[in-house]
């Protein structure tokens, strides 16, 4: 087993672990707390802003990588955009249409360095954008978002981007210790959003030669697949709230983790059943990634 990689991992878990409760802290001096409400399974006020931990360790891994893989000067750069908005949202609401703006400027500021083809481009673009609000969507029970995330990184780990796979899973891992299975702390918009960002930006920067390769509905296949869960769970919220003639931003308790935990009552399960559907998700997409890349040899 690579040594380097190793040592990254377990660097990723001891900061996501350490640096956490200084979040939780931050969050309660500044009242940054997620309150109990008709859409919430907590009944308690839970500080949030675990995001912070998440965001200073991906800084930190980038400053170290940076020499042997320069686009993570883009991708820091957008990462900090990301957090930032997301963690304004948490201390004052902001407007959707403000935060779906920063998410497809950060999208950009990956995309448009790697010179795909247009068609690729623009796909790629609505796909980093979409996914980093997805994120969002599905955090809404303690554990979701990061298991899926963990699940994500490790795929990146076959798809080619090992370093920052075993990295990113390993501060999540280090984030959930605090979130699961009772919560300390949230990981509030600007965690969500960045784990979103991260997985499905670093993707497309590890794939990029294969994406400029395909056909377009090739590339669609495989991001949906390897979106999973998130974006299974957007597109119905989107269309269920379209069909009610309301607002596609509108909140409401009809997500899939609200559906499930209602029939299994046990939030341990719901995220168990849901993680396992994502992995098979990302077992689809990998197995279109392999074919594709085969293809192209």
């Amino acid at each position: 087993m690579n040594v380097r990689l190793v040592l990254t991992g377990l660097f990723g878990f001891f900061w996501g672990g350490f640096v956490t409760p200084l979040s939780i802290r931050l969050a309660h001096s500044f009242r940054i707390m997620d309150l109990p409400g008709d859409r919430k399974v907590h009944t308690e006020r839970t500080p949030r802003g675990a995001g912070l931990a998440l965001w200073s360790g991906y800084l930190l891994w980038s400053l170290y990588f940076v020499s042997a893989a320069p686009a993570v000067r883009y991708s820091a750069t957008a990462a900090t955009l990301i957090f930032f908005s997301g963690y304004m949202d948490d201390i004052r609401s902001l407007s959707p249409f403000v935060r779906l703006a920063a998410h497809f400027l950060a999208a950009a500021l990956v995309v448009f360095p790697l010179r795909l083809p247009l068609a690729a481009a623009a796909i790629s673009l609505a796909w980093i954008t979409g996914l980093t609000s997805a994120y969002n969507l599905i955090d809404g029970l303690n554990g979701l978002c990061i298991s899926i995330f963990i699940a994500s990184a490790l795929m990146l780990c076959f798809l080619g981007d090992a370093f920052f796979g075993i990295a990113g899973a390993g501060m999540t891992v280090g984030v959930l210790c605090w979130n699961f299975p009772k919560a300390s702390t949230f990981l509030g918009d600007g965690g969500s959003t960045l784990l979103g960002f991260l997985f499905s930006s670093h993707f497309v920067t590890a794939a990029a030669p294969l994406l400029s390769a395909v056909w377009p509905h090739e590339i669609v296949l495989l991001f949906l697949l390897l979106g999973g869960i998130p974006v299974l769970d957007t597109l119905c919220a989107f269309c269920r709230r379209i069909l009610k003639g309301k607002s596609p931003f509108y909140p409401d308790r009809g997500h899939l983790h609200h559906l499930l935990a209602d029939k299994t009552r046990s939030p341990f399960w719901t995220v168990a059943c849901l993680l396992l559907l994502h992995a098979l998700f990302l077992t689809g997409g990998a197995a279109v990634y392999a074919r594709l890349t085969n293809g192209i040899l």
